[in-house]
């Protein structure tokens, strides 16, 4: 069954609520139109009613035939002769899909709006028609939702490793952003790549990610942020997202026993992501593999399933493709509204004040010393000493510093993608140093892979946690301090 079209109450309840998202007429896609803010575990739980979506790779690597291009490929290489986002959008209803989500700017930093912000856009080009405007408009124009992909990473503007970490550069994203949020209506989500992953070099301190978030969601405040960063963060928090995101082609991969949190996972369903001449006459991800193999597992661990669609260089999706999609919808019915997430939980966003900070620790296992609790990799722990009865992590700040939250990430065998979370710890305190004296903070322990504690603000130079009966093995793969300021 196709997601009806909805309205928005009298009330002013954003069209995105769990409350009205499958019922009424077409919303108000102005972009004077400035929605509601809805509480976040209403939009994630929503996000999860959508169920199923088309990502659309169409972009500059397109016209080439590698998926990273020359960053100085010419804009007018970028030339489709029959482009119909229609025909696109037709192909999303046939699949029982209920939104897409477009690459307006991919890595090598070419964008498909009319942008003021760079002459490296679709208005240079002979073609010269702004594709989001067009896939905006398809889209809703036949009830599905719009979804936005950006790429943080742009190696056209040289917004990359040893580059990224001027105010220009943070000040030309937020540029770009306020455009696509402005300019195209309501967004449902942003989805963000290039950022904090170990391909790309890019902290969230290089390019603040808090505030780019804030900016997004100062912009729009019920558009949900989902970047890519399940590679480098565990799934049990929200760590720098509203949304996880697994990008299964790069082995990341959702937890279905475990998952707890509001999640997307995507595969496209030829070999790249964008298009190629092979797409003629390669195979497809068949119908039942999509269906039975990730559209309703995925489902079942609150997880949102996105399907990869590339169109060719002409503008349109292949005929293989479309046959393909239209037997999904004959194999899969959207079901209504997604089981609830068994709990609320806030995305950590602000900058970790431990990340790269002096450590200090009861004895560690050999070279697995306390810096690796510390050092911004999850992939590498510190390990205590098996001799030692309590253990203890300590952070070390220069100066006193203001924090309200507390997380550290106990290490297992399956740190990333958990099948099982057996906890090493029996139960710890944690304490902080101010002007010389140690006070310990009231925590209620848990036995969670990540620990997140948040508290009153306190001020201090030292964070302090003791360990108490810890089985073998036992590590912490990092410790992180916050300064939160939550919002929305």
């Amino acid at each position: 069954m196709m997601m009806k079209n909805f309205f928005k109450t009298f009330f002013g309840i954003s069209f995105f609520c769990c409350s009205v998202f499958f019922n009424g007429c077409k919303p108000d896609i102005s972009a004077e139109s400035v929605p509601v803010s809805v509480p976040l575990d209403s939009l994630q739980q929503a996000f999860l009613d959508l169920r199923f979506g088309m990502f659309i790779h169409y972009n500059m690597p397109t016209y080439s035939i590698h998926d990273w291009p020359d960053p100085n490929m010419a804009a007018e290489l970028f030339s489709p002769t029959q482009l119909d986002c229609n025909q696109w959008a037709d192909a999303a209803l046939s699949a029982g899909m209920t939104y897409g989500c477009l690459t307006t700017k991919h890595h090598s930093g070419f964008c498909i709006w009319n942008t003021q912000t760079t002459d490296y856009h679709v208005g240079n080009t002979p073609y010269g028609k702004d594709v989001v405007r067009q896939y905006v408009d398809a889209f809703r124009s036949r009830g599905l939702k719009v979804f936005l992909y950006y790429s943080i990473l742009d190696l056209h503007h040289n917004i990359r490793s040893g580059w990224a970490n001027n105010q220009d550069h943070l000040n030309f994203i937020k540029n770009q952003l306020t455009e696509l949020l402005t300019q195209y209506g309501e967004i449902t989500c942003l989805v963000i790549d290039g950022w904090d992953a170990d391909w790309s070099r890019i902290s969230y301190d290089d390019i603040s990610f808090t505030e780019i978030y804030r900016h997004i969601k100062s912009l729009q405040p019920n558009c949900l942020v989902s970047e890519h960063n399940a590679g480098k963060y565990p799934g049990a928090a929200l760590f720098y997202t509203d949304v996880k995101h697994y990008e299964q082609n790069a082995g990341q991969i959702i937890s279905k026993e475990t998952n707890k949190l509001p999640a997307q996972s995507g595969i496209p369903i030829n070999k790249n992501w964008f298009w190629k001449r092979s797409f003629l006459t390669d195979s497809v991800v068949s119908a039942e593999t999509i269906v039975f193999d990730n559209l309703i597992p995925l489902n079942e661990a609150h997880c949102n399933f996105i399907l990869n669609v590339a169109p060719n260089p002409a503008g349109l999706i292949d005929d293989n493709v479309l046959e393909e999609l239209s037997r999904v919808g004959k194999l899969w019915s959207h079901e209504g509204k997604a089981e609830l997430l068994p709990e609320k939980q806030h995305p950590l966003i602000y900058p970790n004040l431990a990340k790269y900070a002096r450590m200090n620790s009861s004895w560690s296992l050999g070279k697995r010393t306390s810096d690796l609790a510390s050092d911004d990799d999850f992939s590498t722990v510190w390990v205590g000493q098996q001799a030692v009865n309590k253990h203890f992590l300590e952070i070390e700040l220069e100066g006193e510093h203001e924090f309200n939250a507390v997380c550290f990430v106990e290490s297992t065998d399956t740190l990333r993608y958990p099948s099982q979370i057996n906890s090493r710890v029996n139960s710890y305190d944690i304490s902080y140093m101010s002007n010389g004296k140690w006070n310990q903070l009231a925590v209620e322990n848990t036995d969670r892979l990540v620990r997140i504690h948040r508290f009153k603000p306190v001020k201090g130079s030292k964070v302090r946690v003791d360990f108490d009966g810890c089985a073998p093995g036992f590590g912490i793969s990092e410790i992180m301090l916050y300064n939160e300021n939550i919002i929305n």
